[in-house]
């Protein structure tokens, strides 16, 4: 892909469209962004591309990590439309093990199930009423580059009138999701060495529909010249409580045989051998299948360079453990954010920008580690043998499968805690943090 480039920031800018912070993308780290801004008093500009609600490729579960980040922003999780689910069913080397959430003062012990086609406006409508400015249907197109400081000033856009449009402020948030136009347009590239993974899912009318457990399939096999392949990734089955299911897979590129994976006829495939009654027929589905790419580990730095901060998708900062992405997008969303206030409140340049720069270092020591260990997981689950040599005699041990799920999810107490939190604790912190 060819370097975008920078719109130069020479021309004058309309008083309504200039703001303390702008955030790029109104997705799970931009809103949350945006919301924390707000609420401490800056002006913010929050632009969507699109208008809500929306649709987005996602398996709509939000484990207790999420729970805690909605709760925090006092975002209420009891009314319609949300499913609680009491932790994960994993299904895999004929072995069905139902592991509860953890019970942890960290966190809440429920997950929650919300389709994204309203969970980020939720989220987009709650900044708003912090008092963030959100703009729908406004296409970023490149970022506003200042001549003689060579810094981010500000983005060029079009509204939703198809007008172009310059919105200015001393500090942009890329929330741009993976392909990120504002990262690739000042040359951050995606790196080659960190896993990507890519996720299709769609409905289905069926009467599993209320589950009060996340289901996860830890054997995915295809067929591939002839053989029987075990893929690197898991299938998942999860309640949306509205009378229909998500159902979906995800595979990662630890394999040569992720280049010649067909993902929607997988999926087909997939369910049709699914039990009869669960309903997981051509004539229940409800919408194409869709899919997505799974930005993981960092994927993607420095992740603030020159004005520019990255969030969420667009800086790769999706769990390499089990593909989770809006729990993190959320907690960066509130890191960025409170970066971003203190850095604004100091007096000098060179002050804001030495503050701007804590931003990457708190990342790497939050999650460095962990995402190391993480890709390692990556390369292990790559190799078929070990798949079967885990699923064979890992299942069938709750407690080591206990563990396995604190490992997964990134369930631990940061203090105290049993001897599994201050096991995984300390392996995340000896970890290098690349």
């Amino acid at each position: 892909m060819s370097q975008t480039a920078p719109t130069p920031a020479t021309d004058t800018t309309a008083p309504q469209d200039e703001a303390d912070v702008i955030v790029v993308g109104a997705g799970p780290a931009g809103s949350t962004a945006a919301y924390y801004l707000a609420t401490a008093g800056l002006d913010v500009l929050l632009l969507e591309k699109t208008a809500f609600p929306r649709e987005k490729v996602c398996g709509d579960g939000l484990t207790p990590r999420s729970v805690k980040q909605l709760v925090a922003m006092g975002i209420p999780v009891d009314g319609e439309g949300w499913i609680r689910n009491r932790g994960l069913r994993i299904i895999g080397g004929g072995v069905r093990l139902e592991l509860p959430w953890p019970e942890l003062a960290a966190y809440p012990d429920y997950g929650l199930v919300r389709t994204r086609y309203d969970f980020d406006q939720i989220l987009a409508r709650h900044a708003v009423r912090a008092g963030a400015r959100l703009l729908e249907r406004t296409n970023v197109t490149a970022p506003l580059v200042d001549a003689r400081s060579n810094r981010v000033v500000g983005v060029s856009a079009t509204d939703a009138e198809g007008r172009t449009r310059h919105f200015r402020a001393p500090l942009v948030l890329a929330a741009d999701g993976n392909s990120s136009r504002l990262s690739i347009a000042l040359g951050i590239r995606k790196r080659d060495d960190r896993p990507m993974g890519v996720a299709v899912r769609t409905y289905f009318t069926s009467p599993r529909h209320d589950d009060d457990y996340l289901e996860s399939w830890l054997e995915l096999w295809d067929h591939q010249d002839g053989k029987k392949v075990l893929l690197p990734g898991y299938g998942w089955i999860f309640g949306v409580g509205d009378g229909t299911s998500n159902v979906g897979l995800g595979i990662l590129n630890s394999t040569a045989s992720f280049q010649k994976v067909d993902y929607r006829k997988l999926l087909r495939r997939w369910t049709q051998n699914m039990p009869e009654e669960w309903g997981f027929t051509e004539e229940n589905q409800r919408g194409p299948i869709r899919g997505a790419a799974l930005p993981m580990g960092f994927n993607r730095t420095p992740h603030y360079a020159r004005g520019l901060m990255l969030v969420g998708d667009a800086g790769g900062m999706v769990n390499p453990f089990n593909g989770e992405g809006i729990a993190y997008a959320m907690e960066a969303g509130q890191i960025a954010a409170e970066v971003a206030v203190q850095a604004l409140s100091r007096p000098t340049q060179q002050a804001r920008e030495r503050t701007l720069l804590r931003y990457p270092q708190i990342l790497r020591e939050t999650y460095g580690g962990y995402y190391t260990l993480g890709r390692y997981f990556v390369k292990l689950i790559g190799n078929p043998e070990f798949m079967k040599y885990a699923t064979k005699y890992g299942l069938p041990r709750p407690t080591l499968m206990r563990f396995t799920l604190k490992m997964l999810a990134n369930l631990t107490e940061p203090s105290q805690g049993d001897a599994m939190d201050r096991l995984i604790n300390g392996l995340s912190k000896i970890a290098p943090a690349a």
